[in-house]
């Protein structure tokens, strides 16, 4: 009944408190391009995004900083219907289940999940249960699954080994799913998440293209992104091209060299992982919508990093359009658009995945966790006054 109870109250707490945080452009941070309604990842019609938060101080000394995110590409129906989809590893050491059958179907079936490293299993059984619950399986009892589950891992603040994620939190995650804000920072697979060693977490953004040669803006297409954030030290970290790890040295809880001394510190280098989920109403087909997903690398390098070997950097991208094609029929027609006409939404995926990176940095909260250890947030005041000794301060207008 403890988890249950811990479990109610720290997902009705994560959503109070991050309703109202600032994001990235409210600090006057510049991003390129212009966002959908919500500048998030649910601007793309049908897209729901649903997440569970679990933070509890157990009995026994451990420390619970996790949760589970997940990201419906239809909705409840992404249960029976597919999208076309693809992916790209631009640094494979880290979990995606499931991309193995979408690189050879071209297809992305059923919701795409976001936890820690260890509760990939848990959830990708979880999700095979919620679908068999809602109908999916035939009169045998049986149902072919091959769920997406990604990870990144949050062993420095969760008691990762306690394995906290249940099944029923999966399930809360998917019924819960919903259009319109997403929470960011520490809420849901990002809990226990830090990037360039800063607290980090959940993080979204969008943006909209008008196709090449229209002139209404109304028949926009839509990218939204969103990022379980956890990769990176600090040296290396640019926001809006501020050399901001060159500035903030405080805190650093991976390199900082007093940690090295006690025997803390981790190995320099680019570690960590961080998984891109990019969701688009533009109609393309599958090695079209891999393309999109290598792009996401091109946001993430403008963050600083550099895909380190340790680094497990995973990418999945899908496409809503074409809906009809996904009905089963033996014949079926897709339309998509031509190779030639592809580069805004490739721009629009890189300044996506830029935002969503700062906007999981700046919603987050500082955190202590397992064993004592912590990661604090960047401190926004230093930020802003970083971004106007650069030049870069841009404050949004209201």
């Amino acid at each position: 009944m403890r988890s249950i109870v811990v479990l109610a109250l720290a997902l009705s707490a994560s959503l109070s408190a991050f309703a109202a945080e600032p994001r990235a452009r409210d600090l006057g941070v510049p991003f390129e391009g212009t966002p959908g309604a919500g500048n998030a990842i649910t601007d793309v019609a049908g897209v729901t995004v649903g997440q569970v938060t679990l933070i509890d101080d157990l009995p026994d000394g451990h420390k619970v900083r996790t949760g589970v995110t997940a990201i419906l590409p239809r909705g409840r129906t992404s249960f029976d219907t597919w999208v076309f989809g693809g992916w790209f590893a631009l640094n494979g050491n880290g979990e995606m289940t499931g991309t193995t059958w979408i690189s050879e179907s071209g297809q992305l079936e059923g919701p795409v999940m976001l936890t820690n490293t260890h509760s990939v299993g848990v959830v990708r059984d979880a999700v095979i249960a919620e679908r068999i619950k809602a109908g999916g399986a035939d009169a045998s009892g049986y149902w072919w699954s091959l769920p997406v589950v990604a990870e990144t891992w949050d062993g420095h603040l969760n008691d990762i080994n306690g394995f906290h994620v249940k099944p029923e939190h999966v399930a809360q995650a998917l019924r819960d799913a919903k259009d319109g804000p997403v929470a960011e920072g520490n809420v849901g697979g990002g809990t226990g998440m830090i990037c360039h060693e800063f607290k980090c977490g959940i993080g979204t953004a969008s943006r909209r293209v008008t196709p090449e040669g229209q002139a209404d803006a109304s028949r926009a297409y839509t990218v939204g992104v969103l990022v379980q954030a956890n990769y990176g030290v600090r040296d290396t970290l640019r926001i809006a091209g501020v050399p901001v790890g060159q500035h903030l040295r405080n805190d650093r809880v991976y390199t900082d060299p007093a940690l090295a001394l006690e025997g803390r510190a981790v190995p320099g280098g680019d570690t960590g992982s961080i998984i891109i989920v990019i969701a688009t109403d533009a109609p393309l087909l599958p090695h079209q919508l891999d393309r999109i997903a290598k792009r996401a690398s091109m946001g993430l390098a403008r963050m600083g990093s550099y895909a380190g070997n340790g680094s497990g950097d995973i990418f999945v991208a899908f496409s809503t359009a074409n809906a009809a094609a996904a009905a089963g029929k033996e014949m079926n027609d897709a339309q998509f658009i031509g190779n030639d006409h592809l580069d805004g939404l490739f721009e629009a995926t890189v300044q996506a995945t830029e935002e969503a990176i700062v906007n999981a940095m700046v919603a987050a909260r500082d955190m202590r966790g397992e064993g004592g250890r912590y990661a604090n947030a960047i401190d926004h005041d230093a930020l802003v006054r970083l971004l106007k000794q650069y030049g870069r301060y841009h404050p949004e207008k209201k």
